[in-house]
């Protein structure tokens, strides 16, 4: 299949790799000509714009920083350009209301999209295990699903357009809320003089079992290897994660939802964010 794929920062270059590793035809395009090279390197074809990767393809990627860059994809490169039969998918995450107008207005063009954001991080981009959570119509999505499950480990359609962002913001939304009760739990246990393995050997498998403690363990030499054994480099940034939760909080004011917690997490991530939004967001256990 001829793909047109748009935006190789550090999800997307992975992401375009797998898909020309599973016999795509690749029609890579970023701004950046690093960015291209790598793509090159990784088996794609490389173009100088948006608009010439989509000519003629059957299915059009994006993985774009925000919702603004992605409505003007859309407007200005890709509806009218791509062919009409193309099928649409945008990885990003963006808001909510951003992602069912881009789908609403390719779909007065007659064409098919998804919102499609993911969770897995880097690692898993590069290595083609993301989860993808999906919105759009049954027949897009159906039409979507074996692109995206040459990305990823899990392909789940979580209902109509803007659906797949609903389920992004979210679930980071809980993420971030956990990882500081995470590590929250750990500094005070280690005050209060017990050996933070130890604690995380008994909370691991008891009641505080959670994502945040046994995969993703925020304290350096303790439970499974994590960005916090590499000096919280690499991992999912602390800008990223402030990201989703500063979309989560207008999502929430927009649907009348009351997220104390989301909001206190938003704050907290608002000021590690000011030194150390390069760093992984399990780093905020080093501000306890």
């Amino acid at each position: 299949m001829k793909i047109a794929f748009i935006g190789l920062g550090n999800m997307g270059g992975g992401m375009a790799a797998n898909l020309a590793k599973a016999g795509h035809e690749v029609r890579a395009f970023d701004l950046s000509q690093e960015a291209l090279k790598t793509a090159e390197a990784n088996g794609c074809t490389t173009f100088s714009s948006a608009r010439d990767a989509a000519e003629d393809c059957e299915a059009v990627v994006s993985m774009l920083p925000n919702g603004a860059i992605v409505r003007d994809l859309y407007t200005s490169d890709i509806i009218g350009q791509a062919p009409n039969d193309a099928i649409l998918l945008d990885c990003s995450t963006i808001d909510v209301a951003t992602a069912k107008d881009v789908a609403n207005r390719a779909a007065d063009e007659g064409y098919a999209m998804v919102d499609a954001p993911v969770s897995g991080g880097i690692a898993a981009a590069n290595g083609g295990t993301l989860t993808f959570m999906v919105g759009g119509t049954e027949e897009a999505f159906k039409r979507a699903e074996p692109i995206l499950q040459a990305m990823g480990k899990a392909v789940i359609h979580a209902g109509d357009s803007g659906a797949g962002q609903t389920a992004k913001i979210c679930n980071n939304m809980l993420l971030a809320i956990s990882m500081i009760g995470t590590a929250e739990a750990m500094k005070m246990a280690e005050k209060l003089g017990l050996d933070p393995q130890k604690f995380y050997e008994i909370s691991s498998q008891s009641s505080g079992y959670c994502w945040s403690l046994n995969a993703y363990t925020p304290m350096p030499g303790v439970g499974v290897e994590s960005p916090a054994d590499n000096g919280y480099q690499g991992g999912f940034a602390t800008a990223l994660m402030l990201k989703d939760l500063r979309l989560a909080s207008e999502a929430a004011e927009t649907a009348g939802a009351s997220i104390a917690l989301g909001e206190h997490a938003r704050e907290i991530y608002e000021e590690l964010a000011k030194e150390h939004g390069h760093k992984d967001f399990s780093s905020i256990i080093t501000t306890l």
